[in-house]
């Protein structure tokens, strides 16, 4: 507060510090308590003194968002499938793998618990549910996933169990064969469609049977092991084809108040569905969380326009929502351009903002061998890109390869020339949640379509147990 120093009754006490200020361009003069040789001791220091505080500023402008930007996980990873059940039953075989992959700088192992509508492990759940008359063990009568869990442990590796066909499965299985009822079908009756895995059926992920049994598997695997996660593929999804089953369209008609759109890719259509799956994703997360909170939710989905508009996996959203800890891309591309292609694109380095992101890479099939040329030239785009890498499949590393196994492994030596640290614990921690948006009101002038042979699904919430 400005006040005239010679008009305070403590004038003549202070006025031996008392610097007037009346030919300064200022109005008013400033008390000032400071001793004349004090003065000439801060004018010399005065420009010191700017100086350091100029620096300390921008140091702590600096300094926040670096601690709010932490050097996000880098993530190398393999994939072992059911091709890889050979190493997977071997003790010695896989103790080999696990010792070559830490040599290699590897960090983390993702193997198939779930694949063809069977469990590639002891599973109470799945005898529970009459779909599964046999148990996959090691020679040694093992678990298999038991082991490669306390193999790798031991040598620093995490281990991210592969939940692989998700709501897929094939249409002989017991699965399918035992709950005809858990099955969706497209617009003309059919329930097959053919990808990868050959001819498959697709398992119903609006119905809360359906979601009550993959959530029970899950958590099965989650507290059953002493894993670092879990993971889902492109596969926990549904070809936009589907969702024409009765429980699904008498639900859709219940909430929008008309039929689905006979055009599978109506907007509307793909998102109210979309929204589903991700309401589920959502409710899944925190089922697991609510079991070992420290778990790794990872996902590996397509690149997103065609996760999107041809399987309804709006995995932008999940990321976007924390129901993702990690994200690895699967972009199996011979062609170097349109790989890079798909790393460039705006929602890649948005999820490279938030969580560990990495490209699957694919290094060979058993009748389709990848030469390690074009194997190298990914592995650079992905690195000059910053992002992790995950190889799909283990044995195709270095066998059915066109190269000597020689070459192979001096090639994927030099991929990481010095080892990427990973922890569970370095992933931030997230309660995800998704209120899913209201269904989109109905035309007041247009007539409701009303389905045949569907009766309304009940109103009443799905839950869970944990």
């Amino acid at each position: 507060m400005a006040v005239d120093c010679r008009a305070s009754k403590f004038y003549h006490q202070i006025m031996p510090g008392c610097v007037s200020i009346a030919n300064s361009p200022f109005k008013t003069m400033t008390l000032r308590i400071i001793p004349r040789s004090w003065q000439r001791s801060i004018k010399t220091l005065f420009p010191l003194l700017f100086a350091l505080s100029f620096i300390i500023v921008l140091l702590a402008n600096n300094f926040i968002p670096a601690i709010a930007q932490q050097p996000r996980q880098e993530i190398r990873g393999v994939w072992m499938t059911t091709n890889d059940k050979d190493i997977l039953r071997d003790r010695r075989k896989l103790g080999d793998a696990v010792s070559k992959l830490k040599r290699l700088n590897f960090n983390t192992i993702y193997p198939v618990v779930w694949n063809s509508g069977y469990a590639m492990y002891p599973s109470n759940v799945a005898q529970q549910r009459d779909i599964q008359p046999f148990v996959y063990r090691g020679l040694e009568g093992q678990d298999m996933i038991a082991d490669l869990i306390a193999q790798s442990h031991r040598q620093g590796l995490l281990v991210i169990p592969w939940f692989e066909f998700g709501f897929m499965a094939p249409p002989t299985s017991e699965l399918a064969l035992n709950h005809p009822d858990w099955l969706t079908q497209k617009q003309d009756g059919s329930q097959t469609s053919i990808g990868a895995g050959g001819e498959v059926v697709w398992l119903n992920p609006f119905h809360p049977e359906v979601q009550q049994f993959i959530t029970e598997l899950v958590l099965e695997i989650t507290t059953q092991y002493n894993a670092d996660g879990i993971q889902f593929d492109d596969h926990m999804s549904l070809p936009s084809e589907f969702g024409y089953d009765e429980y699904t369209v008498a639900l859709y008609t219940k909430e929008t108040k008309k039929a689905p759109p006979k055009d599978f890719q109506n907007p509307a259509w793909v998102q109210w569905r979309t929204n589903k799956i991700t309401a589920f994703m959502s409710q899944l997360n925190q089922a697991v969380k609510a079991v070992k909170p420290n778990a790794i939710f990872s996902i590996s989905p397509n690149y997103y326009e065609f996760a999107y508009k041809h399987h309804l996996q709006d995995w932008l959203t999940w990321v976007r929502l924390d129901i993702a800890d990690e994200l690895i891309v699967q972009v199996y591309r011979s062609n170097l351009e349109s790989f890079v292609d798909k790393l460039n694109r705006p929602e890649m380095q948005e999820a490279q903002q938030k969580i560990p992101t990495g490209v699957g890479i694919m290094t060979g099939l058993r009748n389709n061998p990848v030469p390690i040329q074009q194997i190298k030239s990914q592995v650079q785009a992905v690195q000059e890109y910053g992002l992790g890498a995950a190889f799909f499949y283990y044995e195709s590393l270095w066998e059915y390869a066109p190269e000597p196994l020689a070459v192979r492994l001096s090639q994927f030596s030099a991929f990481f020339p010095s080892s990427a640290f990973r922890t569970a614990l370095q992933i931030p921690r997230r309660a995800a949640t998704f209120p899913p948006p209201a269904p989109p009101k109905p035309d007041p002038k247009a007539k409701p379509e009303q389905p045949t042979k569907n009766s309304p699904p009940s109103p009443s919430p799905t839950t869970y147990k944990i």
